[in-house]
């Protein structure tokens, strides 16, 4: 549990990084952040998999770059979902995961050497 609260705690300061680097990606407050990290943890968990296997040829055929436009979709339907948290223009659509994604993998690694003794984020859990 505390594993899962720490996965959207990162979740949640990368997207305020990625709201101070794109004009386009708008977070009222850190609640919202907080909100928006388990909104874009679920969406990413149950919707971008059946996303991923329908557009399959799409994605075949622009060699993998059609996978920018699907984390664009998740990142934008999350945003949807959570009052206080908007996308707009185009490069953020695309732009603004790859940066959450780069951020997230940083401070996740990042705590997990500075405190090792922290529990990984389990579904199990």
């Amino acid at each position: 549990m505390v594993g899962i609260f720490l996965s959207i705690l990162v979740t949640a300061i990368s997207l305020l990084v990625v709201d101070i680097l794109f004009k386009g990606v708008v977070i009222t407050s850190f609640p919202v952040a907080l909100i928006a990290g388990a909104v874009i943890g679920l969406v990413n968990a149950f919707v971008k998999p059946i996303v991923s296997v329908l557009s399959l040829p799409l994605t075949l055929v622009t060699l993998g770059a059609f996978t920018l436009v699907i984390n664009g979709i998740c990142f934008a339907l999350a945003a949807f979902l959570v009052p206080g948290f908007a996308v707009h223009g185009v490069i953020a659509f695309l732009l603004a995961p790859v940066i959450l994604a780069a951020a997230n993998t940083f401070l996740t690694k990042y705590f997990a050497e500075k405190y090792p003794s922290l529990p990984p984020a389990e579904a199990s859990e």
